[in-house]
């Protein structure tokens, strides 16, 4: 088998130096905020956004302000596009169930889904105001219950932006703030004078945002690594160019380091695609953008065969794949490793990010090996609990217990055993001696 690179993106080494320089700079923002709080949040704000007002938190007038200035048309779109992901949402839900099983006579074990009392959402709202990010994190988190959800977004122009604010009070937010990118998040996790912390951060971000997240999780928890937006097309001759590259523009127009990337079977294919990402280029007005993360992360793979291309994709494991194929379902059925499978010509990535339903909060930089994307599970917590309510059930297992905790060396263990073991079972055994 033979895999061809008809382009490749940037190299890994100075893809390598750019993090190191994101890390650096997020390190000393958050200890800055961990030292000063509210003073030094003032000052991020001031210096990336030029945005300083008395409250960073929207009061209630402020909020139906801010709503009042939403077309009706918009806020029908939003009403529409959150009607959808809460359907989904809670139907996602509705499959975790809390359980309670006998597994033996007197042996009762089950576990609990508890939500997290409180998350901070992020939304991003800088080159592009993501409203539908409130979607997303608000409104799926209100779904689970959480009891405390604050969301924080970047002003825009200055001011709060009336959809993602009517995104999010309509999403189910208890607390609006006007704050945006690393400063948000450090505010959020680490807390201020005037911001109680939360106790997980979720949503997307720029590579500052998701290096934040990062940093801070043990702190707090996150829902996943979520950086720089990723898409991969999966396709062969049943599909054409346009459709292609339109897709791969499509996502690599969110940044300047977006990567974007063709696994195709069809060389053909793979070069009509570099020709007409070329042309589109010409035309798209967010072509600035799109045109960069496509120069230094673009990539046009070509392999001999299906099997070929699906081992490419899951060692990739990108955020989006779009798969436009003569065997969607196979894919389907053999992929393991990525953030949203999109199946098939007539639907997008782009339905996934706004509106049909799933959430568009996803793994990024191959954490799809390891994690999903955001969903209301993300939210919930599932603890166990046991309960013993007989006697003989008491002893019997304490005497396995004991046994297995002197196997170990745990000789207070074993005596936690063995005291249930004399009192409920009528066995006289002796302190630190396994029950025979």
């Amino acid at each position: 088998m033979t895999i061809t690179h008809l382009k490749r993106g940037k190299p890994e080494s100075d893809r390598a130096e750019d993090d190191a320089q994101v890390r650096a700079a997020v390190e000393g923002v958050l200890s800055d905020i961990t030292l000063r709080g509210d003073a030094a949040v003032r000052e991020l704000s001031q210096k990336f956004d030029g945005y300083a007002p008395a409250s960073f938190r929207l009061s209630a007038s402020e909020i139906e302000a801010a709503m009042q200035k939403v077309a009706p048309r918009d806020m029908d779109d939003i009403r529409f596009a959150q009607d959808q992901i809460r359907r989904f949402a809670q139907a996602q839900r509705a499959s975790m169930t809390d359980i309670e099983v006998e597994t033996l006579p007197g042996v009762i074990l089950g576990h609990r889904n508890i939500p997290v009392q409180s998350v901070g959402c992020y939304v991003p709202g800088g080159k592009f105001p993501m409203v539908a990010s409130a979607h997303m994190s608000v409104l799926t988190a209100s779904v689970a219950g959480v009891p405390r959800i604050i969301a924080s977004a970047p002003p825009v122009k200055g001011a709060p932006h009336p959809a993602i604010v009517a995104a999010m009070q309509l999403g189910g937010a208890h607390e609006i703030y006007v704050l945006g990118g690393m400063q948000a998040v450090g505010a959020m996790a680490i807390g201020t004078e005037t911001i109680t912390p939360v106790d997980m951060l979720v949503g997307p971000g720029n590579a500052y945002v998701a290096e934040a997240k990062r940093q801070l999780y043990g702190r707090v928890g996150i829902d996943l690594f979520a950086g720089p937006t990723e898409t991969m097309v999966i396709a062969d001759d049943t599909v054409d160019a346009e459709l292609v590259a339109t897709d791969l523009l499509g996502q690599a127009e969110h940044g300047y380091n977006s990567p974007a990337c063709l696994i195709t079977n069809s060389r053909r294919l793979a070069e009509a695609t570099l020709a007409e990402v070329d042309r589109l280029l010409t035309i798209l007005p967010t072509a600035a953008t799109a045109a960069v993360s496509w120069r230094d992360y673009g990539e046009v793979i070509v392999c001999d065969n299906h099997d070929e291309m699906l081992r490419v994709a899951n060692d990739m494991a990108y955020e989006h794949v779009q798969v436009m194929t003569d065997r969607d379902d196979w894919y389907l059925a053999q992929m393991h490793s990525y953030g949203a499978l999109f199946l098939g010509a007539r639907t997008n990535v782009a339905n996934g990010d706004k509106v049909i339903g799933t959430n568009h909060t996803l793994p990024t930089r191959r954490a799809g090996r390891y994690t999903g994307g955001l969903w209301v599970g993300k939210f919930l917590k599932t603890h166990s609990y046991q309960r013993v309510t007989t006697d003989a059930a008491a002893a019997m297992i304490g005497e396995y217990g004991s046994r297995l905790c002197m196997l170990e060396g745990f000789v207070g263990h074993a005596e936690q055993c063995n005291i249930r073991v004399r009192r409920y079972g009528g066995r006289n055994v002796a302190y630190g001696t396994a029950a025979e």
